[in-house]
């Protein structure tokens, strides 16, 4: 059964905004008191968070679709609805989030590090909020937005300072369980270690952590074995370590050609050039093997690397071995620059963003694309000429018509808003044939209007009844 996955491709899915509410407030004696429909809430947010108590991706590998808490309705009274609950989602401490196309959105390192993954949509607003001077009763609301939907892919990177490659049973899981607490599984078979293993070192005063990665043979970078698959382990790694088989049964191998087919993996998979290496000869408890170091020492030496002779068995040569990886690693933290506080970076609109664009496609079709117009689009209900109407004010205001004219659109043309799957496709009337002017007074009630003077109404009555008699007087029957 699968325990560790460091990579899992997830479906999130942020909460849908509440649709907001049309209502007017009625009580004895006051019938028509206003509108007092309440604000939708705002859908939840699928939030990842870093939590250093999570060391695999496997919750996710089962459970791959996950979704936030939708917000709810507004209601009559003023009662707005109530925002969704957010959907947070621990991961491991070194999670890399991308898209589908593999493209970078976060890097996650360090304890309580935070990457909203999909936005929760906004609620619609109620007909109080939509009241004004001109508008005193409206008769329709706004709808909640759709959250978004997406599916991205984490890739889990472990956070480690030392990093040990080699062949399999050179004896990396044996040195990390002597060297550190952990424990993990070892045994004289290859691909005994099918995870990385992670352990934590004290040397004087420096700790630090060291893991292995598992599987590394020739042709790992192009997928061979199990390197490929956590090869990406070691690229945060300030140093690498070359454990090498002294006593290998194998009459085709031998330390140094080892190191060769690994630096040549390791340069395939790339950016690993810049790192520090050490090269330990392993297993020099058995004779042969203590021979065999003796031997290519001078050659590893000549190459540049700092060589250890170690025994995991009998705990031979490990701690020069743990306090020369202490001062690289210290040497590096060092060397790393000083984390600036957060940065708020402010991106203002240039002065001529209309904040819409208008293209002219193949077949005459004129497509709008903007925040604010699709927006607008998924809030509106088509089934309410009135909130047509407030749409088609509030995309004159933003200039749409003017440049559907500039464009040469002329009508009857087609317009669509928002992207092609799920666009809103309508003939185009401009504001001087359909709208505002022909729609009349939206969202005005005559009966929120001050009182007229009782003279004026009994003047309003008698004209309402002369001009019926006009008519009566001129019908000749047949």
């Amino acid at each position: 059964m699968t325990t560790f996955v460091d990579r899992v491709e997830l479906h999130v899915a942020a909460g849908n905004g509440g649709h907001g509410c049309a209502s007017v407030h009625r009580e004895k004696f006051k019938p028509l008191g206003g509108p007092d429909g309440g604000n939708g809430g705002r859908g939840g947010d699928v939030i990842l968070v870093v939590d250093q108590s999570v060391t695999t991706l496997l919750d996710y590998h089962h459970s791959p679709h996950r979704k936030a808490t939708n917000g709810k309705p507004g209601e009559g009274g003023n009662r707005s609805g109530k925002d969704g609950q957010d959907l947070v989602l621990p991961v491991p401490d070194g999670t890399v989030v991308l898209d589908r196309r593999g493209n970078v959105l976060a890097d996650l390192v360090g304890q309580g590090t935070r990457y909203v993954a999909a936005e929760g949509g906004r609620g619609g607003l109620g007909n109080a909020a939509l009241a004004s001077a001109r508008r005193k009763a409206p008769g329709f609301a706004l709808l909640g937005e759709p959250g978004r939907v997406d599916d991205i892919v984490l890739e889990l990177k472990t956070v480690a300072d030392v990093a040990l490659v080699g062949y399999p049973s050179a004896g990396k899981s044996s040195l990390i369980s002597v060297l550190s607490a952990a424990k993990p599984k070892i045994a004289d078979y290859p691909f005994t270690t099918l995870v990385p293993n992670l352990g934590v070192v004290t040397a004087g005063a420096t700790v630090y952590t060291i893991a292995d990665v598992p599987g590394l043979i020739p042709g790992a970078s192009q997928g061979r074995g199990l390197g490929l698959e956590f090869l990406r382990h070691v690229e945060r790694c300030s140093v690498l370590v070359h454990v090498l088989d002294t006593a290998t049964l194998e009459s085709d191998r031998d330390p140094v050609t080892d190191l060769d087919v690994i630096e040549e993996e390791l340069a395939a998979y790339g950016g690993l050039g810049d790192r520090p290496r050490i090269a330990v000869l392993n297993k020099i408890d058995i004779p042969d093997g203590k021979d065999l170091a003796d031997m290519i020492r001078p050659d590893l030496q000549e190459r540049g690397y700092r060589v250890f002779e170690v025994s995991a068995v009998s705990r031979t040569g490990l701690k020069e071995l743990s306090f020369a990886l202490a001062e690289i690693v210290a040497a590096a933290r060092a060397a790393k620059p000083v984390e600036e506080a957060t940065r708020i970076v402010i991106r203002p609109k240039a002065v001529d963003d209309a904040g819409f664009t208008i293209t002219r496609e193949d077949g005459g079709l004129f497509r709008v694309r903007g925040e604010k117009p699709e927006r607008w689009v998924r809030q509106t209900d088509f089934n309410n000429d009135e909130a047509v109407g407030y749409l088609a004010d509030r995309l004159n205001r933003l200039g749409v018509e003017e440049e559907l004219m500039k464009a040469g659109a002329r009508a009857g043309d087609g317009v669509a808003i928002g992207p092609e799957e799920n666009a809103v496709v309508f003939d185009w009337e401009p504001t001087a044939m359909a709208g505002a002017e022909m729609l009349g007074r939206r969202g005005e009630d005559h009966r929120f209007e001050a009182p007229r003077p009782a003279a004026q109404r009994r003047r309003d009555r008698q004209a309402e009844r002369d001009e019926a008699q006009q008519e009566f007087d001129g019908f000749e029957p047949f």
